[in-house]
């Protein structure tokens, strides 16, 4: 940051007051927080992924929500109590990958690349049963992305009654599967098994997303930022972290720059008054 501070904009900063500026920064924005969840909690439709983060020697784990008016950071452990304590009253859909503690939520649809990605993987293995049921599977999922997009620009169709043969060809193989000698084929099973509902839920609204893109795209900047600079060293670091990351990528999907807003939000504070809400679309 001084680098870049001192060779493009010719501002020479120490790494004290670069720190100052970032902490300051985030506790003026702290107060938005709360505003951030419910707007996340609101939402009709919310992408979720997590992704491993170090806080001091302790690992944890960024959490992202993500919609298309949104995104909430939060650093914590893995298990369900953050899903708990941000998403209560949540009632709309929720997009994730396989992980078991999204389970318990109702409304939740599957990303479909992840499931893609592991037939694939037992396409390339050297099990012959492996390879035919990781050839079935991604024969399937090619066939209903196929007709999901076809449903999408056409009349309203009843994807599930016309494709119930194909869906219910693979649902007896995962049956036939799921004591599998062979580990990865029996993993992909089950989880087929497991989240039947879930996966193939979006064929009763081809209009739902069918990957978990936008999570994902969401965590990667800051999955390069944790490379950088391994993660942070206390509770304190992580919340300045997940506040700042937070409003700066709300921001842009409101339509606002977030470096004036944040500017705005330290004026206010400064003065004694009350940081600025959250910019509206």
């Amino acid at each position: 940051m001084r680098e870049f501070l001192h060779d493009w904009l010719a501002l020479s900063l120490s790494v004290g007051t670069l720190d100052r500026t970032l902490r300051e920064a985030a506790a003026a924005a702290a107060p938005l927080e709360k505003d951030l969840i419910e707007a996340v909690v609101d939402r009709d439709l919310l992408h979720a992924d997590e992704t491993s983060w170090p806080q001091g020697a302790e690992l944890l784990w960024l959490w992202v929500f993500t919609s298309a008016t949104v995104t909430l950071f939060v650093v914590g452990k893995r298990g369900r109590e953050v899903l708990d304590r941000l998403l209560a009253g949540f009632t709309g859909w929720l997009m994730s990958d396989g992980w078991q503690v999204y389970r318990h939520l109702p409304q939740r649809l599957r990303c479909w690349a992840h499931l893609t990605r592991k037939a694939q993987g037992l396409i390339d293995s050297y099990d012959r049963e492996a390879q035919a049921f990781g050839h079935q599977v991604q024969n399937a999922f090619d066939t209903l992305i196929g007709v999901i997009h076809a449903a999408r620009d056409g009349p309203p169709v009843d994807l599930p009654s016309l494709h119930a043969a194909l869906l219910d060809d693979l649902h007896a193989a995962c049956v036939r599967l799921l004591g599998h000698r062979h580990a990865k084929t029996r993993a992909l099973a089950v989880e087929l098994w497991n989240d039947w509902e879930a996966i193939f839920r979006v064929l009763d609204n081809p209009q739902w997303p069918i990957t978990n893109n936008e999570a994902e795209r969401a965590l990667r900047h800051w999955v390069i930022a944790r490379r950088l600079m391994m993660g942070t060293r206390c509770e304190a670091g992580s919340r300045t972290f997940t506040v700042s990351a937070s409003v700066i990528e709300t921001c842009p999907k409101r339509g606002h720059v977030p470096w004036p807003y944040l500017a705005g939000v330290i004026a206010e504070r400064r003065a004694g008054r009350e940081a600025a809400p959250l910019p509206g679309l």
